[in-house]
């Protein structure tokens, strides 16, 4: 009897098990869950945990549609926007999203997430075409890059939430300049830094000629302050010398005669060169043609030694070279 009834008993426990694996569906922390019964939405498990539904999901009783619970990425790469002014950019975006609302993701797009990735793709270049015309040429390089992301992210929106979806941030990866609009770049930059250059290389000459212009101008001060001292004191010198000269004149007139002339007569007749003919009576050869002198240049003539007693006296004869600071004199006595 139990032999005949176990079949059976296996095959309603079997039945019984297939029922209750189809009944239960487990939802993790990564996922949301949609139920839809006939094609209806049923219900939506956003919370991890194991939950229930009605069987036979192959006779389109209650299937379950999972559907991700992070946060996705998608990219928009080598998009050529305009800015104002007609300048060109190329430009790499990506967009971080998240499914917020299941029902309405899968009533918009069927739960495609390609589907809906391709609205938003369409609208974020619509986005940064609009963000970027509005702007100058140099706009996405500078600070006012985080506002542009702010205005893409605030236009996005708006359209992914009629898709249940939520935007979590817009990035800007690269801004790059066309190669056209490189190359213009790279010469309008290029030609300011050369009249930079020029600027500053014409600064640096007037400082020079400006600096140049205040040392010539010391350097003048400076030599005519050092020539005003030297004759300051040339003059200091030289009336110190006609001092000491008068003095020694006002002591021996006469022995300072005599020494001015035998000067005369060194800077006058030894080595000069000059041939001068004058009279023996020359104010100029006075001590030439005194008693003693003319003794003495006789004894020599003679031989006779410097104790021989004086000859008579006797003009001395003009010596043949005379100074050339009496030449003036001798001449008009001649």
């Amino acid at each position: 009897m139990i032999s005949n009834r176990l079949p059976a008993l296996l095959i309603g426990l079997a039945i019984l098990l297939f029922l209750i694996y189809s009944s239960v569906f487990v939802v993790n922390e990564r996922e949301q869950a949609i139920v839809v019964r006939f094609g209806e939405i049923q219900d939506v498990k956003t919370e991890p945990g194991l939950y229930f539904k009605l069987p036979f999901a192959f006779m389109d009783a209650d299937r379950v549609q999972y559907v991700e619970d992070r946060a996705l990425r998608f990219d928009l790469d080598d998009i050529r926007v305009q800015v104002r002014g007609g300048a060109f950019y190329e430009v790499d975006a990506f967009v971080v999203y998240q499914i917020s609302d299941p029902r309405r993701f899968r009533e918009t797009v069927s739960g495609d997430r390609e589907a809906a990735e391709a609205r938003l793709r369409t609208r974020l270049d619509a986005a940064l075409r609009r963000v970027y015309g509005l702007r100058n040429f140099d706009a996405a390089l500078s600070d006012e890059r985080s506002q542009m992301m702010q205005e893409v992210n605030a236009q996005l929106r708006e359209a992914a939430e009629s898709l249940g979806l939520a935007v979590r941030d817009v990035r800007i990866r690269r801004t790059d300049l066309t190669q056209e609009v490189s190359q213009q770049t790279f010469e309008r930059m290029k030609a300011e830094r050369l009249a930079e250059a020029e600027l500053i290389r014409a600064r640096g000459n007037e400082q020079g000629q400006t600096r140049r212009a205040v040392a010539d101008r010391q350097v003048v001060e400076i030599v005519s302050a050092a020539q005003r001292d030297s004759e300051i004191i040339r003059g200091e010198g030289d009336a110190e010398r006609t001092r000491i000269f008068a003095e020694a004149f006002g002591r021996d007139p006469a022995f300072f005669d005599f020494y001015r002339s035998m000067r005369a007569y060194v800077a006058s007749l030894v080595d000069t060169g000059t041939t001068l003919v004058m009279s023996p009576n020359s104010d100029f050869l006075k001590f030439l043609n005194s008693p003693d002198v003319a003794a003495a240049a006789a004894a020599a003539r003679n031989g006779q030694g410097a104790d021989a007693p004086a000859a008579s006296p006797a003009p001395a004869t003009p010596p043949t070279q005379p100074a050339p600071a009496e030449a003036g004199a001798a001449g008009n006595g001649g």
